[in-house]
């Protein structure tokens, strides 16, 4: 079976040789080249509200990479969520978030530094809110979940080590005008806040974070929702 596949990497310039080691170590999942199979998703991801970018397009082939995939049954919301808040930056503002990040890191983490290849969602600006209310016992892991589907997050592809680079293969772009794929993208962060403004007035009797850490609970808990496309 072929495994080589097309990927999409949107940005305002034109990547002809993504190269190891360059890029932010604060994105999701760290430092690595982020794409995504869909070129539609690239160019939402290409675009600014003042200019157009471009859908950088490679073929990968994957057939000899260690892959990680965070939306396989294998992984819970709470691998997604501890491997974000151990590389995004944001505030921790209250003691209950700071315990809450170290309990995911030290019981959820996942060193994604072992594989070549990262498969999972991506946490646009609006979805991380999410995830910080969660920390702050704001909202239930069944609420965070449901707000990860309704979300239709796009699924990035994070291309991580060296000799997976090297497998990468440059085979032009096509540009994404902001006219669009702005409207796209805006309408996708107006539907997270909204959702989100939403959330905020709900109650529940979930699963909350203090409940997690109180309990001890692992990641075999068969409360906790194994992947969030479900």
């Amino acid at each position: 079976m072929d495994k080589r596949i097309t990927i999409y990497h949107g940005s305002e310039k034109i990547v002809e040789q993504p190269k190891f080691g360059e890029g932010k170590k604060n994105n999701d999942f760290g430092l690595g080249f982020y794409c995504t199979a869909s070129e539609d998703l690239a160019k939402e991801w290409a675009v600014s509200s003042l200019r157009d970018g471009f859908a950088n397009r490679y073929t990968l082939d994957t057939e000899y990479l260690n892959i990680l995939n965070l939306n396989s049954p294998d992984y819970t919301i709470l691998n997604w969520i501890a491997i974000l808040v151990e590389h995004r930056l944001f505030p921790v503002k209250t003691p209950i978030a700071g315990r809450a990040k170290k309990y995911l890191v030290e019981h959820f983490g996942v060193n994604v530094n072992a594989f070549d290849l990262i498969k999972g969602y991506r946490a646009d600006d609006s979805y991380f809110d999410y995830a910080e209310l969660f920390l702050n016992n704001g909202i239930s892991i069944e609420q965070l979940s449901r707000a990860m589907h309704l979300g239709k997050l796009g699924e990035q592809i994070v291309i991580k080590s060296k000799y997976a680079f090297s497998m990468l293969k440059y085979e032009g772009f096509d540009i994404a005008t902001k006219n669009q794929y702005y409207v796209l993208r805006k309408a996708r962060d107006d539907e997270a806040n909204q959702l989100y403004f939403q959330m905020l007035e709900e109650e529940t009797d979930g699963l909350y974070i203090q409940d997690i850490m109180r309990g001890g609970i692992k990641n075999d808990d068969p409360r906790i929702p194994r992947n969030i496309s479900e």
